[in-house]
This record gives structure tokens, C-alpha cells and sequence, in this order.
């Protein structure tokens, strides 16, 4: 059987690592590792992925909230190959859901002390629903920083995205099994036609799997058919 050759790979990050170390199975030469600014909306980055994919149709992978960027992208017209969605924080098509509506207000909360001056109330809410453990005024000093980056960064809903936009869209979401979000959400993608896979071991972090790589080759392989 003739296969075509395998689309060209656009990697996008989610709110922590970036390049290579976000995708630790791959080298720079594995495809296009996008990074883009910390100050930068979700429009934004969708519209610099359109312009800059504008002549191919990309196998693109996206963490996080990276996902975001990469359906709202393709709502505005990307056309690619396929997409990798590694722990899509794509809240919007899963809005009703309990624990996606308890995830949402709770940051709502968080980001009503921002916008009062509290940054450290801001973070005593937050702390504890992203990373475990209370906030503390000990250790406040060496955490600052990252709260500020936190109240400021871009939030995963109120983009308009829905399922309809992955219509017709060769998809492989790829979870760890550890939070009840991101599988309602991949299961609200498998009823529009994605394949899901789950790695657990890794938490929000499946890519660091050792058997990730091979989960992709099987995906991409279909792909090339």
C-alpha cells in the first residue's frame, strides 16, 4: 500500500514549558516549536498559527491550553492533517459539566482579587486547585512571581469553541487519567469523532510517557494511509 508522507509537525505549548522540553519524545528538527509571548491573547497566537501555516496542513500538537489556540485557529480557517490534543483545557465545549463549572468559578473567584489589589488572596485560592497545598506567607516572597504570571495569563474559556469546530478532523486526545476535567472533555471530543487515549503516571504531563512516541507513530501512520 502507498502511504503519503507524513505531515509537516507544529508543536504548541501549554502555560509551562515551551520548545523541546514541553515535548520531550521530540528534537528540533522534528517539526515547527512555536512559543509565543506570555503577554499574547488566545486570538492572537490563532491568528499567527493561520498566517504561519498558511501554505501546509500541519499534524499540529497542543498541550493544555496550547488546544485552545489550535481549534480557534482552525475555526478561522487553518486547514491541517490532524491534530494531537495532549490534556485539552477546552472548557468550552464542556461547560455544564460539574466539575468544568466548579473549575471555572473557582478561578473566577481568584482573578475578583486580582482586580482588587490581592494578589496574594488571588493565589490562596488558586495555589490549591492547581498545584496542591495552601498558600503561605513564609514561603509568599518566593512565589510572587509566579502568581503574578499566573493572574495574568490568558484563561482556556470564553473562546468560542465548540465541538462542531473539530468536525471532520482526524483527532487523537491524549490524557494522563488523573483529573475528571479533562476527561469529560475528552469524552465530549470522542463523541464528534476522536480517538482518546490515556497514559497515566505522568498527571498533566501524558507526553512524558515513555509510550507516547508509539501512541503517535500509530496516529500519524493512519494518517498517511
Amino acid at each position: 500500500m502507498h502511504r503519503a508522507p507524513l505531515p509537516h509537525r507544529v508543536f504548541l505549548h501549554g502555560a509551562g514549558r515551551r520548545g523541546t522540553t514541553a515535548w520531550p519524545s521530540y528534537t528540533p528538527e522534528s517539526g515547527t516549536f512555536l512559543s509565543f509571548p506570555q503577554d499574547s491573547t488566545i486570538e492572537g497566537q490563532a491568528d499567527a498559527l493561520v498566517e504561519g501555516e498558511r501554505d501546509r496542513t500541519p499534524l499540529v500538537f497542543a498541550h493544555s491550553i496550547g488546544a485552545v489556540t489550535a481549534v480557534r485557529a482552525i475555526a478561522d480557517g487553518l486547514r491541517v492533517s490532524g491534530l494531537v490534543l495532549v490534556e485539552p483545557a477546552l472548557y468550552d465545549i464542556a461547560r455544564g459539566e460539574a466539575p468544568i463549572e466548579r473549575h471555572i468559578a473557582v478561578v473566577t473567584e481568584a482573578r475578583a482579587r486580582v482586580t482588587q489589589g490581592d494578589l496574594f488572596g488571588f493565589w490562596s485560592i488558586l495555589r490549591p486547585l492547581m498545584f496542591g497545598g495552601p498558600s503561605t506567607r513564609e514561603r509568599w516572597e518566593d512565589e510572587r512571581a509566579v502568581a503574578q504570571r499566573w493572574a495574568t495569563t490568558n484563561l482556556p474559556w470564553g473562546h468560542g469553541i465548540r465541538e462542531r469546530c473539530l468536525a471532520g478532523v482526524p483527532t487523537l486526545v491524549v490524557t494522563g487519567g488523573w483529573n475528571e476535567e479533562y476527561e469529560i472533555i475528552a469524552s465530549r471530543l470522542v463523541d464528534v469523532g476522536a480517538d482518546h487515549m490515556m497514559l497515566p503516571g505522568y498527571a498533566h504531563r501524558p507526553q512524558d510517557h515513555p509510550d507516547f512516541p508509539t501512541v503517535i507513530t500509530g496516529f500519524e501512520r493512519s494518517l498517511a494511509i
